[in-house]
């Protein structure tokens, strides 16, 4: 990357940070300037200057950051508002109990309706900051074009790559489409943890990103989905790099604390037809990847009217 390219990337990066942070409502902190920085540079070591422009890019790697300080913030808000909530309920629980048994202490009941009000207000409050903050994690999801757990691109970008490709009027040179998932992965969760979930799903998206090659687009299509795009490929070869996937996969181990986290993948494959929309590349692929895991999983299965 050129000199003049490097100043223009860190200048709309430090425009566009600036920006967002003077239209939060609440101020932004040291620490959440740092680990925006602390990510940035970290995903800039990252770029593949032929695959987005300089402007998205930087786009992409502040939303990213930032979704992540929207979202933690909103967990904490919302723990504050189920707690106020309990207290709430006590209060008023106590209050039905005092007029069960008779009790009328006037200043007692006064004091527990003032706590009632206020407990009320704060329920409110916290309420209205909960649907700025999801409205806030919302418009930052629909920004950006990178999944922020795997950093790969997502499915927004995905569908803006496809609708690129179903309407060029040039017939696409042997394309292919897989889609791409995880096998029992709720067993994963639910032996080791979401936790170990979420690094399962980052260590696959990592052996996708490095064993395609450099004209293929890795995308997470949401939750334990992946959908690769194979440019510019027959389909002897689409057969090997898939089969060379499953095999990566099959025979690679995650480690993870104690445990040795081992996963399979199944795959549905399609190719492009002319007349084709992303909706009904997608959806041979779907059916070819139900097909796959229907027949046993950790293996390949392609649904398309020319074969493969």
């Amino acid at each position: 990357m050129q000199k003049k390219e490097l100043i223009t990337l860190i200048d709309k990066m430090c425009k566009e940070l600036l920006l967002i942070i003077d239209e939060q409502e609440q101020e932004a902190t040291m620490s959440q300037v740092a680990n925006y920085l602390k990510e940035s540079a970290e995903l800039i070591t990252t770029i593949e200057e032929e695959k987005m422009s300089l402007a998205g890019y930087a786009e992409s790697l502040f939303h990213n950051a930032y979704e992540d300080i929207a979202k933690k913030s909103l967990a904490s808000y919302k723990q504050t508002n189920t707690n106020i909530e309990r207290l709430a309920e006590l209060h008023e629980s106590t209050l039905e109990q005092c007029s069960k048994t008779h009790i009328d202490i006037p200043n007692i009941t006064n004091r527990f309706n003032e706590i009632q009000e206020h407990m009320t207000s704060e329920v409110m409050k916290a309420n209205k900051v909960i649907s700025q903050l999801t409205a806030q994690v919302h418009e930052l999801e629909q920004k950006t074009n990178i999944d922020a757990l795997t950093k790969i691109f997502n499915k927004r970008a995905l569908m803006t790559y496809l609708d690129t490709l179903c309407n060029n009027k040039k017939h696409p040179f042997n394309f292919h489409l897989l889609v791409i998932d995880i096998d029992d992965f709720k067993k994963i969760n639910d032996q080791y943890g979401h936790v170990a979930g979420d690094k399962v799903l980052i260590y696959i998206a990592n052996i996708l990103k490095k064993t395609l090659r450099d004209g293929d687009k890795v995308f997470r299509f949401g939750g334990e989905e992946f959908v690769v795009a194979l440019n510019r490929i027959d389909d002897e070869h689409c057969l090997i790099a898939t089969q060379r996937l499953l095999n990566l996969v099959r025979t690679n181990k995650l480690h993870y604390k104690n445990s040795t986290l081992q996963a399979t993948i199944s795959i549905g494959a399609t190719k492009f037809i002319q007349g084709d929309t992303p909706d009904t590349l997608l959806s041979r692929a779907d059916k070819a990847l139900y097909v796959a895991k229907n027949n046993g999983k950790d293996q390949l299965h392609t649904e398309t009217e020319n074969g493969l």
